[in-house]
């Protein structure tokens, strides 16, 4: 086993700025009762399950509750379960004894024993080895763990907070996940929801950052004109705050209107147009039929795009099965092979066929 130092693999730190909570919540009704869930729970030590679209600030939620927590003065700990490979992410979590296994050359605590009296964030928990998963449900379950080649347990307290991109109802379907650890993890469940869906918090999450980069890059750029504005609060934002922060470090850098939409024209131009024909004098429920599956066809279509056209990913996404999203695909038309060819339209009764 070759290890990595945890500098490396894991965040680790006592405190990280973060923005206010008039920014992290704004105004929409879907944060306000969001954070209606949060601001109790962050005063009780129990574990969070944090779950959303890339981009939609679940770390930043996760500090937010570890500052406003009674263990705030502890360690906060970030340790991605993605981008380690479980043997080695298993000795990084709890740690090993001095000859445990080649490579050991001395004695190690694991990333829990640094979060002790603090939190530890596991990020992409979804991504958590199955063998790993029933020794953090033991250390769940009574706080206790035992390092690797050790014999004595070891008994800390600290507060475990997961993130997902996603629910995880399907991996505990598909038998991915454990379900007793899941419901181990969800002491609290914070679901965050896409930018889309909180157009109204937009302005103020665009001026902190606007200032933000302004200080930090020593600039002063260009207020945005009212048509810029109207321009991003339309655009559906499929990389969320994290996207949102990349066209305005862009904009804050480059100083012009174009260089701020040039990302947007790109992203909005690749996406076909669902239409769905109706006859003018069709029946109300007719037109509610149609117009409820157009909104879901343009919304499998941008959760498409987010995953890069992963149709396997895509389904995870959305909460439904791979079956049932190729069913969708193709009674909207949408071919399952590719995102488009042609003109940028696509219709019902033009299905795609695969490439030759």
């Amino acid at each position: 086993m070759t290890l990595a130092t945890s500098d490396t693999l894991a965040a680790h730190h006592r405190c990280t700025s973060i923005p206010p909570p008039s920014i992290i919540f704004g105004r929409s009704s879907v944060m306000s009762r969001l954070r209606d869930v949060v601001d109790p729970i962050a005063l009780v030590p129990i574990p969070v399950f944090i779950h959303g679209a890339t981009g939609t600030g679940k770390e930043v939620l996760a500090n937010y509750i570890h500052q406003r927590s009674p263990m705030r003065d502890g360690p906060f700990v970030k340790v991605s379960c993605a981008a380690i490979p479980g043997s080695l992410l298993e000795a990084e979590l709890f740690g090993f004894e001095k000859g445990a296994f080649t490579g050991a050359g001395m004695t190690k605590p694991g990333l829990i024993e640094l979060a002790h009296s603090g939190t530890l964030l596991l990020d992409d928990i979804s991504e958590l080895d199955i063998t790993l998963q029933a020794k953090l449900l033991q250390f769940l379950q009574d706080g206790t763990f035992t390092r690797i080649g050790a014999q004595a347990e070891r008994r800390i307290s600290t507060r475990i907070i997961c993130i997902a991109n996603r629910s995880l109802q399907s991996d505990l379907e598909q038998g991915t996940f454990r379900e007793d650890l899941f419901h181990r993890i969800s002491g609290a469940i914070a679901p965050l929801p896409p930018l889309r869906e909180r157009l109204e918090d937009l302005p103020g999450i665009m001026e902190y950052l606007l200032l933000q980069f302004a200080e930090s890059f020593h600039v002063r750029p260009l207020p945005l004109s009212p048509a810029i504005i109207r321009r991003l609060r339309h655009y559906r934002w499929p990389g969320n705050i994290r996207e949102l922060e990349n066209v305005l470090r862009r904009y804050s850098l480059l100083g012009t209107p174009e260089a701020l939409l040039e990302g947007l024209k790109l992203r909005s131009e690749a996406l076909p147009v669902i239409e769905f024909p109706l006859h003018p004098n069709s029946p109300l429920k007719v037109r509610t039929q149609q117009l409820v599956r157009q909104a879901e066809a343009e919304a499998i279509l941008h959760v498409l795009q987010e995953h890069d056209w992963n149709r396997t990913k895509s389904a995870q996404s959305l909460n439904i099965s791979l079956r049932a999203l190729l069913y969708k695909m193709r009674s909207a038309g949408i071919s399952a092979y590719a995102p488009y060819k042609g003109d940028n339209k696509v219709t019902p009764l033009e299905a795609l066929s695969p490439p030759d």
